[in-house]
């Protein structure tokens, strides 16, 4: 059984600070630093550019690291060993996914996706349709109306697993078993699944999956993107960026580009390796996390902070589903002032976030929330909301995030 009061301990937490915006961006390992560091003086400094080769804690050199790393990450979403690449942001491997899928089914048009899934993902969408210039359609529909949306018609579902505003989690079993059974592809988005659950990709079929590491993972501000690409996929799947790290010979300097054979060929740019160390010391703790003991304890923060909150706060509407089969690890009430609100929570040392038109969303990791934090953030969410504290001047003023 994990202990997570141990884990709480292993993150760097603000004094007085009650953080409960982990699925937004988690915070600092306490190890992050040290590793950074040994980085920059153990590696880059002493070795210069024969750290690509011969870099590394474990004597890996900087070249591998991103399958390396990747493995690690698949533990989280129930990979194969040696399916998983990072590097690059997530919008890229979104990109190289979708083009991927959209070539082993030529014959069709449909993009499906649902409304609750996160713009981003949308926007590389339609950019890729207009570059391709194919006919194809990106089809949008309700997220509860995605199984019946999957006709014979599409050629790939782009779904993210979580709901970005509400929580609400898709099945992704039953909407790829759905998708394979029309011939489709699925690719799911995990930004808010891994680290948040147990995913299961390869027992669930997935064809394509992508995702970040810099959100419940705790891998820091830009820390890098994964793809996972099925192993039936793995050696056919095309990639649309053919970047020269997944060339199959990139020292070669071959003027013509020969995909590398499997993963390595989703592979684009140089690997991001300061953010990769940070992200080491988080998968560190990570390694120490059974992840069923994850999910049941989640479960019980989320159920413990939507019963006080409801108690307490009756002006707010519950957004997220009560169903622990629907739900993620975050919880999101509805509340017109949501923004304003959010921010004199803030202020009051309770870090939630505000996603437009009117959600206030909680992200909820027990790797460092506890039982005692949740009721803590529920007495000042009351105090903000019963007395009005959040109807002044400075709390309307937005910043570029939010």
């Amino acid at each position: 059984m994990t202990d997570f009061a141990a884990t709480k301990a292993m993150f760097h937490l603000p004094e007085g600070m009650i953080y409960l915006d982990g699925n937004s961006l988690g915070p600092m390992p306490r190890g992050a630093p040290e590793r950074v560091m040994q980085m920059m003086t153990g590696e880059w400094a002493d070795m210069l550019i024969t750290g690509w080769n011969r870099g590394g804690r474990d004597g890996a050199g900087w070249m591998v690291q991103p399958v390396a790393l990747g493995d690690r990450v698949g533990r989280l979403i129930g990979a194969e060993p040696g399916h998983i690449v990072l590097g690059d942001t997530l919008s890229i491997k979104v990109y190289q996914a979708l083009a991927s899928a959209l070539q082993m089914r030529p014959g069709r048009k449909v993009i499906l996706s649902d409304s609750g899934n996160f713009p981003s993902d949308l926007y590389m969408a339609e950019g890729l349709i207009a570059s391709l210039q194919q006919g194809h359609e990106l089809r949008v529909v309700a997220p509860e109306a995605v199984l019946e949306a999957i006709t014979d018609e599409v050629a790939v579902i782009l779904i993210t697993e979580v709901d970005y505003r509400s929580g609400r989690r898709h099945d992704m079993a039953a909407l790829t078993a759905r998708a394979h059974d029309m011939g489709a592809l699925a690719i799911w988005d995990l930004a808010h699944s891994a680290g948040a659950f147990p995913i299961g990709v390869a027992d669930g079929g997935a064809d394509f999956a992508v995702g970040c590491t810099y959100k419940y993972v705790n891998g820091g501000p830009g820390a890098p993107a994964f793809i996972y690409v099925a192993a039936r996929h793995a050696d056919v799947a095309r990639p649309a960026l053919s970047g020269w790290l997944g060339h199959a010979a990139p020292f070669a300097f071959d003027p013509t580009y020969t995909p590398g054979a499997g993963i390595e060929r989703m592979r684009v740019g140089t690997p991001p390796v300061l953010a990769m160390a940070a992200l080491e010391a988080a998968l560190d703790i990570w390694d120490q996390v059974d992840l069923k003991a994850l999910r049941a304890a989640s479960l019980a923060l989320t159920d413990r902070f939507i019963a006080g909150v409801e108690a307490a706060c009756p002006m707010l509407e519950l957004a997220t589903p009560r169903a622990h089969d629907l739900r993620g690890s975050q919880v999101s009430f509805r509340f017109a002032d949501g923004y304003a609100a959010m921010q004199a929570l803030i202020a009051r040392g309770v870090v939630g976030d505000f996603r437009a038109p009117d959600i206030m969303r909680f992200g909820f990791t027990p790797l460092f929330i506890d039982a005692g934090d949740v009721d803590r953030a529920v007495a000042v969410l009351a105090r903000v909301m019963t007395d009005k504290l959040w109807d002044r001047p400075e709390y309307r003023a937005r910043g570029r995030v939010t």
